[in-house]
């Protein structure tokens, strides 16, 4: 298991048709061998599965990356309002040039591509 810090940023959609590196995330997220999120080093040390939302003309939102039943969330505050669910986490191998589809609070699914992962020395 290898604590890693990953980048995602927006992908190609209507809105955006070239991808938008202004609008990303910072994760650090604990994987296995094959790339997964480890699951059990995220129990192991919850404090540590960070996650920043950055987006234009927003503050940046710090937050936690959390396993909840079968889903995967990114979570900003205590309660289920502000979560954003984080889809196929348990399967999907989070490698450089990868999607992740992340639900945000207005409710539409966005595709994220991986532009960045750099193993972190300190876990």
């Amino acid at each position: 298991m290898t604590w890693t810090l990953i980048r995602l940023e927006l992908a190609r959609s209507r809105e955006f048709p070239e991808g938008s590196p202004a609008h990303a995330y910072l994760l650090r997220v604990p994987l296995d061998g094959h790339a997964i999120a480890d699951a059990r080093a995220l129990r192991a040390h919850p404090e540590r599965a960070e996650v920043l939302r950055i987006w234009p003309d927003e503050p940046d939102q710090r937050g936690y990356l959390l396993h909840r039943g079968n889903r995967w969330i990114f979570s900003y505050a205590p309660g289920d309002a502000d979560d954003e669910p984080v889809f196929h986490l348990e399967t999907h191998p989070l490698r450089l040039g990868e999607y992740v589809t992340i639900t945000e609070r207005d409710g539409k699914p966005r595709a994220f591509r991986i532009t960045e992962c750099e193993a972190l020395a300190d876990a």
